[in-house]
């Protein structure tokens, strides 16, 4: 194991491996019951596509580590499940069956850009400097996350967003996140699972002694619910792809946005997860770029094949990295905690959004390094960072920041005649965003 993850190399071990495992799955496994809870509203069984995001979960991230052997995670993307139900499924009216077709034949072609080194020609088309906004404004939006999983930031009709009430919920989110704070100035080993547990712990008396839950835990008394220890795996949606009425015409235009969509979340992540922790090459370049982005691909194709939307790198791993996750062992650790959940689903809801958030909103923080890397100074560099790092958070979409980040430096350099800095191959994913802003 020593030799094969290369422990030494990278300043690690098995214990610390592990611990950033039981992070990154701790800070992840919300998506066994938010990913089916938004999926099943396209009529798809809540239990089968629960199984299904379990199963997917855990093959592709333990693939990830074995075979890439990078740090990341993968699970049903949130976006992209949002994406299936709400546009395509409910929107356009697409049955459910072929919809998963479309979900199947997108990470094929995915699959084939990746086995071709075209998704990694596509990764070294992005300017360093769109790397290091993109890494930022994952970080940002990782924040946002964990504030508005609190209820500390909340919607507001006049402002677009505010300030939350100050209440049972939100102090005890204050609490856990000064504490969980301290842990990471004293640099304690599981400072983050030690912050999510104290958290949980003081989130109990909330809705049983003080406090009311309703708002923010599916309309539950409690925020800390024990809803029994066992439940039977459904494989009801399992194969139910309809692999034929994909492939209509009318579907072309639905399969380029999960492609697209798709490709750059897990690019953008990948980048951003590897800068943060400085796994690059000598070249700069994310290790192991070709087999991470196979592996990618092949849990969007399966995610199809399983019952669910597409799986895609997760923000969420840069948790385990900041506990010093360094290697594969850290993604197949993770992957391996997802496969007891196909028969403990229920003992997910002990831990409360509110005990998770700090946790994201301290990675937003260590995501934020790379920003001093940005040529602040040199506007034609600065301005099109600037769209990507703020774009992220402000339209909940790292797709959306990327787009502009991209279209923007084109439209900079070339009008500055600086076109030695614009590949072709950058022009071209211009050209595609056009048209996914287009469609």
């Amino acid at each position: 194991m020593e030799k094969y993850f290369e422990f030494s190399k990278y300043k690690t071990d098995v214990k610390t491996e592990v611990i950033a495992g039981i992070t990154t799955f701790l800070a992840t496994m919300y998506i066994i019951v938010v990913n089916p809870s938004i999926v099943s509203a396209t009529g798809m069984s809540f239990s089968g596509v629960l199984t299904a995001t379990i199963l997917i979960s855990a093959f592709s991230s333990i693939a990830m580590g074995i075979y890439a052997k990078n740090p990341i995670v993968l699970a049903p993307g949130m976006g992209l499940n949002a994406f299936f139900t709400y546009s395509v499924v409910l929107g356009m009216g697409v049955k459910w069956e072929v919809a998963l077709g479309g979900v199947f034949w997108s990470g094929v072609i995915f699959l084939l850009l990746s086995v071709f080194n075209i998704r990694t020609q596509i990764l070294k088309a992005i300017p360093k400097q769109i790397r290091y906004a993109i890494t930022a404004g994952i970080g940002l939006f990782i924040t946002f996350i964990g504030f508005v999983n609190a209820k500390f930031v909340v919607d507001n009709p006049a402002t677009l967003v505010s300030i939350g009430k100050f209440d049972a919920i939100t102090i005890t989110f204050l609490i856990g996140l000064l504490l969980t704070a301290f842990f990471v100035v004293k640099k304690f080993k599981g400072a983050l699972i030690f912050g999510i547990a104290l958290t949980t712990i003081m989130a109990i008396p909330i809705g049983r002694l003080w406090g009311d839950a309703t708002a923010i835990n599916f309309g539950t008394a409690t925020l800390v619910t024990f809803n029994g220890i066992f439940s039977a795996p459904d494989f009801s949606v399992f194969m139910k792809l309809d692999f034929i009425n994909s492939l209509t015409l009318a579907m072309w235009p639905v399969i380029f946005a999960f492609l697209f969509t798709d490709m750059f979340d897990s690019i953008s992540t990948f980048i951003g997860v590897s800068e943060a922790a400085n796994l690059v090459d000598e070249n700069g370049e994310p290790n192991n770029v070709k087999q991470a982005l196979i592996v990618d691909a092949l849990g969007t194709t399966l995610s199809g094949v399983f019952g669910t939307s597409a799986a895609t790198s997760y923000i969420e791993s840069a948790t385990g990295v900041e506990e010093g996750g360094r290697t594969g062992l850290t993604a197949i650790v993770a992957g391996l905690l997802f496969l007891p959940f196909i028969f403990l689903s229920p003992l997910l809801s002990v831990v409360p959004s509110i005990a998770t958030a700090p946790a994201l909103i301290l990675v937003g923080v260590f995501m934020m390094k790379p920003i001093t890397k940005i040529h602040w100074d040199q506007f034609d560099d600065a301005i099109p960072a600037f769209f990507g790092m703020i774009l992220i958070p402000l339209t909940y979409s790292i797709t959306q920041g990327i787009v502009w980040s991209f279209i923007s430096w084109t439209v900079i350099k070339l009008a500055l005649g600086k076109t030695k800095e614009v590949s072709w191959m950058l022009v071209i994913i211009d050209i595609l965003a056009i048209l996914l802003l287009i469609l």
